[in-house]
């Protein structure tokens, strides 16, 4: 059985079965599944990636059954196509569908056969095994991709894969009979290529080349002028370096222009080289195939100065990584830094994947003989020795891709002035010596903007937050804004705030955010993948050695062993002395792998590590004078004190629920969390009822009070101070809870009865050691003393206030404790309450009303 689907899709199969002349489904959705099954063909296509591309814009509520059905109808087409071969060709295959097929059975899977065949060929200084290769590559294309299948995204961007490997294979085809000294046979053909790739150089160049061949320099120099008037009134820019040059060649006459057997050709761009077969290629111009240019390519300028810079001032031995994390783009910033410099080495540029599509990653002495070919030289016995030998001889620069490892690249690099290599790949930042790094974060706000194209900033910044900047996300919005007009930034903004399917919406295409990181999950050791996994558990951004320690269950020095190598690997971020980060894209494919690969008594365990560190760390720094757990410095912050709480709760361990809103009770109050103050007291109060903790239950009621006072709730306020003082058996916190009820009463001026209550507050007290309950106490007593109009009473309380803060060590309450003694005699127009909390005072002639929402003011504040 055959497929053809370069061009309208066509099946061929058994000749002599019924209805052998009707071999396409009609139906163009029916069209569509078969097309995107060919594009994808022996890959597992999932149900979801069909749909997506059956019904881009809102699939019905019945896409899945729907789908079935097609599937069973191209079933149905393939075995009355083919009754031996066409039953086994479209399997089911979790979690959707594979159809198999042999490479000879597909002319797309030919045509890239041939077309890698023929690179190779032309590397080899074979040119004209390269022209019939592409030839009868490029035959095979009756159209473009599927002309007559509705496209969605996935087929729109094979489509546009495909067909940049068409106009590569034209261009390959070209350069190798320019090789062979055919310029003036190519002069019509090209100029058609130009007019209908007005913005393609390789094809201008190829076109001012053969018309010098043919003699036509004034020609050559006019289609120059063309394309620059072209890329300037159309892109706003300059021609690129090898274009410039090879108008300078023609302007100075340059004899590496004529034909080959008339001059020995020289120093031409290297996608131009036209040097002639010799028995000695080696003093030839190297040819370059970079990866062609990228149009979306956007940002990264203080990137790329830093590298131009580095590459051009390196010392002999010195060489320039480009590192970052899967997804940030190295390759695509290599490949525009290469082409800055080129001018800079003379005798060209020499690029090399070092991990090819289709094979293994290549060898030191495999990737020496790649490149000595790509230089022009032929294969020796000792190919590691004779490229060290060609860079002594040469300016040039290697550009190896996608390296592995030190090892696999060390023999390559160029170790004489002249030469340098720009390399990109899995290599740590702090790596061998000679290494000139430059490490690639996100994007920033105004290149993300600009990538995203959208005119709404608002939601392309938090697309850009949600994707944490990272180049291949934000790419992949950009595939799916542009191919949905209707699709708004925003909506799409509203799609990645579920980070549950965060990363299955970051797909289109070719382009899958989530496949591409876990290849690189993947390829770590088997110890690295399990901490990768467990560093999950840790709440976004900063975190240091102790909390990664808790959550692995490693002592500090073994977690900064498996830190370190997820550094270098870029999967983990350093960012300061002992503290990492993880990526928010990396942290939501850890939870999913958590999730799917490791067990919840494991998942449990670490949750509870992890959530028993942030305790003890937050009762340590509670317990410290003057400490604040909030400080953005100094771990723990509070956003991580209450992701953690919210980890506990949802893992069902109520005392360490409990014990981390005990120790966020004093930050809460300090800075006015009103939101993280509710969320954390509410589930710990959830969590004293199931584990059955009256005593933690009485302390979140009458804490959820004290919010509601604040928020000047007071119906529920007084609510939760009745329920708790039914629960409360700790004679401080019964205290805590009648000086909660006592300022009730005194918001509504009745200070008597307000007296009346810290009455049993103060014998609750009466034998305990000086806590926080005594101080607020006192507080309480010194209010009630100025509303009843005896200022010594008032300045007793206060002075007993600041001797107890003096013995808690807590000079918040001190300074505030201080202040009020101060001030005792005075009349001010509002009364400091409590720290960085003042009642405003009504006029003496108005009538006393209970309190309004606005008569406390500076919440929070100092």
């Amino acid at each position: 059985m055959r497929f053809r689907i370069l061009g309208p899709l066509e099946i061929a199969g058994d000749p002599d079965a019924p209805d052998a002349g009707s071999r396409v489904p009609r139906a163009p959705k029916l069209r569509a599944v078969l097309g995107t099954l060919l594009v994808r063909a022996n890959e597992v296509v999932s149900v979801d990636s069909l749909i997506d591309e059956l019904w881009p814009d809102a699939p019905p509520r019945t896409a899945t059954s729907t789908l079935h059905v097609y599937v069973s109808h191209l079933r149905k087409l393939l075995r009355a196509a083919d009754a031996n071969q066409g039953p086994g060709t479209l399997l089911t295959r979790s979690p959707g569908y594979l159809l198999a097929a042999r490479t000879d059975e597909l002319d797309a899977t030919v045509f890239t056969e041939l077309h890698e065949q023929a690179t190779t060929a032309l590397e080899e200084a074979r040119y004209a095994r390269a022209v019939e290769l592409e030839q009868r590559a490029t035959r095979l294309w009756r159209g473009p991709l599927l002309s007559d299948t509705p496209h969605g995204l996935l087929l729109e961007s094979a489509a546009t894969r495909l067909g940049e490997a068409r106009l590569a294979a034209v261009e390959q085809r070209i350069l190798a009979e320019l090789h062979l000294g055919r310029g003036a046979a190519l002069v019509s053909e090209l100029q058609a290529l130009t007019t209908e790739h007005p913005l393609r150089e390789e094809f201008h160049a190829q076109l001012m080349l053969a018309l010098c061949r043919s003699g036509q320099q004034a020609e050559a120099l006019r289609v120059y002028s063309h394309v620059r008037r072209t890329l300037i009134d159309e892109l706003g820019i300059e021609p690129g370096p090898r274009l410039r040059r090879l108008q300078q060649q023609v302007l100075d006459g340059d004899e590496a222009l004529l034909p080959p057997g008339r001059a020995e050709l020289a120093d031409l761009a290297p996608a131009l080289d036209a040097s002639p077969v010799a028995e000695e290629p080696a003093v030839t111009a190297p040819v370059s195939l970079l990866p062609a240019p990228d149009p979306g390519f956007t940002g990264r300028a203080e990137q790329l100065d830093q590298i131009e810079h580095l590459l051009l001032t390196a010392p002999p031995g010195g060489w320039v990584a480009v590192l970052g994390m899967p997804g940030s783009g190295t390759s695509a910033v290599a490949a525009v830094a290469a082409r800055r410099v080129a001018d800079a080495f003379p005798h060209g540029l020499v690029y090399l994947d070092l991990r090819p599509s289709h094979g293994p990653q290549l060898g030191p002495v495999e990737a020496a003989a790649a490149l000595l070919r790509r230089a022009g030289a032929a294969p020796v016995r000792e190919p590691v020795e004779e490229l060290q030998l060609l860079l002594a001889r040469r300016r040039m620069l290697l550009v190896l891709d996608h390296a592995a490892t030190e090892e696999q690249i060390r023999p390559l690099l160029p170790t004489t002035p002249g030469s340098t290599a720009l390399v990109t790949g899995r290599l740590a930042p702090t790596g061998p010596a000679g290494m000139l790094p430059v490490v690639l974060g996100g994007l920033t706000r105004s290149e993300a903007r600009q990538l995203l194209g959208t005119p709404d900033h608002a939601a392309a910044d938090e697309i850009t937050r949600l994707c944490g900047g990272l180049p291949l996300a934000l790419r992949t919005v950009a595939a799916h804004l542009a191919a949905r007009p209707e699709l708004t930034a925003a909506a799409f903004a509203a799609r990645l705030r579920e980070e549950r399917t965060r990363l299955t919406v970051l797909r289109v295409g070719g382009l899958d955010v989530r496949a591409r990181l876990h290849g690189a999950y993947a390829r770590l050791a088997d110890g690295e993948r399990d901490a990768f996994r467990l560093l999950g558990l840790l709440p976004r951004g900063r975190f240091g050695l102790g909390a990664a320690a808790a959550v692995l269950g490693r002592d500090p020095v073994e977690a900064a062993v498996l830190a370190e190598a997820l550094v270098g690997r870029h999967l983990l971020a350093p960012v300061g002395a002992d503290a990492y980060a993880q990526h928010e894209l990396l942290r939501l494919l850890a939870r999913h792998l958590l999730a799917e690969q490791d067990g919840t008594r494991t998942v449990r365990a670490a949750t509870a590590r992890m959530c028993e560190w942030y305790a003890q760390e937050a009762e340590a720094a509670a317990r410290m004078p003057g400490a604040s757990v909030v400080a953005p410095e100094g771990p723990p912050r509070r956003i991580e004190l209450v992701y953690a709480l919210r980890a506990a709760h949802e893992a069902g361990l109520w005392p360490l629920t409990v014990r981390l809103a005990d120790a966020l009770s004093i930050p809460l109050e300090r800075d006015g969390a009103w939101d993280d103050w509710a969320t954390a007291h509410r589930l710990a109060l959830d969590a004293a009822r199931r584990g059955g903790d009256r005593r933690a239950e009485a302390r979140m009621l009458r804490s959820i009070g004290e919010l509601a006072w604040y928020q000047r709730d007071l119906t529920r306020a007084a609510d939760c101070y009745r329920q708790a003082a039914r629960l409360a058996t700790d004679p401080a916190e019964y205290a805590r809870i009648l000086v909660g009820q006592a300022e009730l009463l005194l918001d509504e001026g009745a200070a008597d009865e307000a007296r009346a209550l810290l009455d049993p507050a103060t014998a609750a007290l009466h034998d305990g050691p000086p806590g926080r309950s005594h101080f607020e106490l006192h507080r309480a007593l010194a209010l009630v003393a100025l509303e009843r109009g005896t200022p010594e009473a008032a300045r007793e309380s206060f002075a007993e206030c600041a001797r107890i803060a003096a013995a808690l060590r807590d000079p918040r309450l001190e300074s505030y404790a201080r202040r009020r003694l101060r001030t005792v005699d005075d009349s001010p127009e509002a009364l400091e309450i409590r720290p960085g909390l003042w009642r405003l005072r009504p006029p003496a002639t108005a009538v006393r009303t209970p309190v309004d929402g606005d008569v406390l003011a500076g919440v929070g504040s100092e």
